[in-house]
């Protein structure tokens, strides 16, 4: 069979990689963007002199990106300056203690001696355990899709299975190898990387410290929207039509497959396969199957503030956290076990992302562009009053944990609330992974990336298997490449 006419329906990291995998492959493939521009959440404010990235902040498992290149006969490192961050961020604890997290083994090593002396064992043994984790995911669970036959070479990934530990709950599971509370919320903190709580979560997401552990932090100079930039140049060479502003209404079926997309100015195109990179809450909605979004348990969204300050921090890292006086307590009130309902905290942690520290590009002189963000439920329900009592949390909070006053320097800023997330990505209740990760159904069974009942659609990206966070997507684009090839002959 000829390669067919692909329709790609979003324009996130998940959807630019599809198409260009695809592409590559000898198909004719139009990006369908409902934005002004590509990159989903990847994407980039400017105003006055201040560059922000409104998303993801640092890069792990930088080898998935340049196969990502290299697939398509490029190389990462000829087209972007890659940098490996050390230390990947400093953590104050609500004690005035701080933890700086470097990537030097001595250093760390140092530094675990100084705050953790009875837990360094402990942290080590619970970074192996990751390991183990993180190898027995990638041969298995990151190699292809649920559902699928499996490849006889998996049956190697069971060395990797954990003997102990590993099944239970996340939260659980940390105590049982570290005892300082300080410590426990440092690898707490790491379930909220997939929009979760490591309360409710599965041990299986320790692998998320050890990506960052063993394979480092990383980020791109000049901010991550290059890594779309140059990934949109691939795409023109590649023959690839992108179409931005175009909001895709309804996805046409035709004797039990898909055929067409209709977009909001009635213009229908014509397609073979169709790709979906979106909430997966909304497929059913596009398919004439519902009037809304499909219920399930939405991961956490974020209250996000950009600033921009006149003056330098010079004390103030690239990344940076600031926790709260209670971590249990604030997710107790995330999840809603107190207050009647879920809510922003009254004490939330808070973390920083100050580019500027390293990239001179992103502020003018003698200024600093901040990224800051806590962590609160999907809800689109937010009001002004919502939103200053959450600004108003989130500086107490700096200023408690003893970052610098800006209250008077700020010069730009512009405030994300989950309801603007939804509206700006069609994400419902700004949840920024789609499903959660509590419990092994929501973690494992995910949205599977072939639909069972429509032939030639296929789901992409964090919604979707095998779940959020960069280099995942990339993988659920290969996957998703994988079985375009196995099922429509091409």
């Amino acid at each position: 069979m000829a390669p067919g006419r692909v329709l790609v329906v979003g324009a996130g990291l998940g959807g630019i990689a599809t198409a260009l995998r695809l592409a590559v492959r000898g198909h004719s493939v139009t990006l369908l963007e409902r934005g002004e521009r590509i990159g989903g959440k990847m994407n980039r404010w400017q105003q006055d002199g201040y560059t922000f990235d409104t998303g993801p902040s640092l890069i792990t498992m930088p080898d998935v990106f340049a196969e990502l290149f290299s697939l398509a006969g490029a190389d990462i490192h000829r087209q972007l300056q890659l940098r490996r961050l050390d230390p990947v961020a400093s953590y104050r604890f609500a004690d005035g203690s701080s933890f700086r997290y470097g990537q030097s083994l001595p250093l760390l090593q140092a530094e675990l001696q100084r705050e953790f002396p009875y837990d360094i064992e402990g942290f080590h043994r619970l970074m192996a355990l990751g390991g183990r984790l993180f190898e027995l995911s990638r041969r298995t669970f990151f190699a292809d899709a649920p559902g699928e036959p499996p490849d006889p070479s998996m049956a190697g990934a069971l060395k990797f299975m954990p003997l102990r530990h590993g099944w239970g709950n996340y939260d659980a599971t940390v105590r049982s190898f570290v005892r300082d509370e300080r410590l426990i919320s440092f690898f707490g903190r790491y379930a909220t990387y997939v929009g979760s709580s490591p309360y409710q979560a599965p041990a299986t997401l320790l692998a998320i410290p050890y990506l960052e552990y063993a394979h480092g932090a990383w980020y791109f100079q000049g901010g991550l929207y290059s890594l779309v930039e140059a990934l949109h140049a691939l795409l023109l060479q590649h023959g690839v039509e992108i179409r931005c502003g175009a909001s895709v209404s309804r996805i046409i079926q035709r004797n039990g497959g898909v055929a067409a997309v209709s977009l909001e100015d009635g213009m229908e195109l014509d397609g073979d396969i169709v790709i979906f990179n979106g909430d997966s809450a909304r497929l059913p909605m596009l398919l004439g199957e519902s009037e809304s979004p499909t219920e399930d348990r939405r991961s956490m969204s974020g209250f996000v503030m950009l600033l921009g300050i006149d003056g330098k921090l010079p004390t103030q890292p690239h990344h940076s956290v600031y926790f709260s006086d209670n971590y249990s307590l604030e997710f107790d009130q995330l999840s809603g076990i107190t207050n009647g309902g879920p809510s922003f905290p009254d004490d939330p942690t808070v973390y920083v992302n100050m580019p500027s520290a390293s990239d001179n590009t992103l502020a003018s002189p003698d200024c600093e562009s901040l990224f800051i963000m806590a962590n609160c439920p999907a809800d689109d329900d937010w009001n002004e009053e919502k939103t200053q009592r959450a600004r108003r949390l989130v500086l107490q909070r700096l200023q408690r944990s003893g970052f610098p006053d800006i209250t008077d320097r700020i010069r730009v800023e512009q405030l994300w609330t989950p309801a603007c997330i939804s509206s700006a990505y069609d994400m419902p209740g700004g949840a920024i992974y789609g499903q959660d990760s509590h419990g092994w159904r929501n973690t494992f069974l995910r949205p599977a990336n072939r639909h069972r009942r429509v032939r030639g659609l296929y789901r992409v990206g964090g919604s979707s298997h095998p779940g959020g966070g960069t280099p995942t997507v990339l993988l659920s684009a290969a996957i998703v490449d994988r079985l375009v090839e196995r099922y429509e002959g091409a």
